[in-house]
């Protein structure tokens, strides 16, 4: 019996694929392991995934030989936004090869960029689905970004060139209005993004009352590092934040999975400086124009106050003679009033004095003495009762015409 050597066999294996599978094919696969070499050889792995468990259904080692791989990597992130890492889906074109030593691999030729971009933004299609099921898509766009957004609380690494704009456009406004800003430091390109923005949120949520609104700058990074800013929990973060969020994070071309659920996008850091820039002119401009409306306001009411007051000034005269007149014609109707009052008044008592004088004189003592009647007098008084007067006293009679003097004999105090 013939026995063949194991290298024997996988020289077999290698002719007989090479005759199978001359030609290159296309695949579509998900990136595994991906490393390179000092040479600058990629090697990787292509996985298949089965679509309800998860599990692994196929697995090929990969090659991408470093004249291809440094035409391939940069073309590829430069279409895609994204990094040629682990965990991506892409569209590949291999070509089949089987090493005695080494065994079966896949040799990348080339590679389709909107397999890729389909799939991401399939992605982050489902990521804003997801957010949309659950009630919070939109909920930062519709804070209201204050009126005057002075207090910025700013997620960037701190040596950015974006940020130092942000901060410099800021700081040199032509308005030359006052804006406070703090850094929450996080890493915004590589694996721990998600991981770094998240905490730079919670600090700041510690601290609401201390700002206005949240600034998500990243400036001079590479475009294929903003994978992190696409995953469903930095985004459900973002939109549920209690303060509105403005991200600048420097990719024009497509926006990212929190730059579709922050209050307002803006392509960069400046323009994200220029934004907050913008709201306090357009309050400032607000301010003036109700500044001029008053100054209108109260200019046209000081107007009016002193044409009314020319007015009562002109009317003054002849109200005053007005005045004046009817209570002179007031006066005279009363001191007439009061002529005729005391006239009559005086009338009225000077006919009742006369009455009273008229009684007087019927009742003097001349008048009833004039009837016949006298008066007798002790003493300078008139008696009126015997028992007055005594035996021997001298008594006066007086009459109409001449007294009477008398001494009293007898005496009776009979009454008729």
């Amino acid at each position: 019996m013939d026995a063949l050597s194991l290298y024997d066999l996988n020289a077999l294996v290698r002719r007989s694929l090479e005759q199978c599978l001359p030609d290159t094919y296309w695949i579509q696969a998900e990136l595994s392991d991906v490393r390179t070499n000092s040479t600058g050889h990629c090697y990787l792995e292509f996985v298949q995934k089965d679509a309800r468990s998860n599990s692994l259904i196929a697995k090929a080692r990969g090659t991408i030989w470093s004249n291809v791989f440094r035409l391939l990597k940069p073309y590829f992130e430069e279409a895609t936004g994204q990094a040629f890492v682990s965990g991506i889906k892409v569209l590949v074109q291999v070509t089949v090869s089987f090493h005695e030593l080494y065994g079966y691999s896949l040799t990348v030729q080339d590679i389709d960029p909107t397999y890729t971009l389909g799939d991401m933004a399939r992605r982050r299609k489902e990521i804003l689905k997801q957010l949309e099921e659950e009630g919070v898509l939109t909920l930062n766009k519709e804070l209201k970004i204050p009126r005057l957004p002075q207090r910025i609380a700013v997620i960037s690494s701190p040596t950015a060139a974006g940020y130092g704009d942000f901060c410099h456009q800021l700081q040199n406004n032509p308005g030359g209005f006052y804006f406070h800003t703090e850094l929450f430091p996080a890493l915004m390109q590589g694996e721990r993004v998600e991981e770094s923005v998240l905490a730079a949120l919670d600090k700041i949520n510690s601290r609401l009352d201390n700002f206005d609104v949240v600034v998500i700058i990243r400036g001079g990074g590479a475009t294929s590092d903003l994978s992190g800013f696409d995953t469903y929990l930095l985004a459900a973060a973002c939109a549920q934040f209690p303060l509105p969020i403005i991200t600048g994070i420097g990719h024009e071309r497509d926006d990212t999975v929190i730059d579709s659920v922050a209050h307002t996008r803006v392509k960069t850091p400046t323009a994200a400086a220029e934004f907050l820039i913008d709201c306090m002119n357009d309050a400032a401009d607000e301010l003036d124009l109700l500044a001029a409306r008053l100054y209108d306001g109260a200019r046209n009411l000081l107007m009016q106050e002193h044409q009314r007051l020319v007015s009562c000034k002109n009317r003054i005269p002849s109200a005053a003679y007005s005045c004046i007149s009817d209570v002179k014609l007031t006066l005279l109707t009363v001191r007439k009033d009061i002529v005729q009052a005391v006239t009559s008044s005086l009338f009225r008592q000077h006919h009742r004095l006369e009455l009273l004088q008229q009684r007087l004189m019927d009742a003097s003592p001349e008048k009833q003495l004039a009837r016949g009647y006298s008066i007798t007098l002790k003493n300078g008084k008139a008696v009126k009762n015997t028992s007055l007067l005594n035996e021997g006293d001298e008594i006066i009679t007086r009459l109409y015409h001449g007294e009477v003097i008398s001494v009293v004999t007898n005496k009776s105090s009979k009454n008729k």
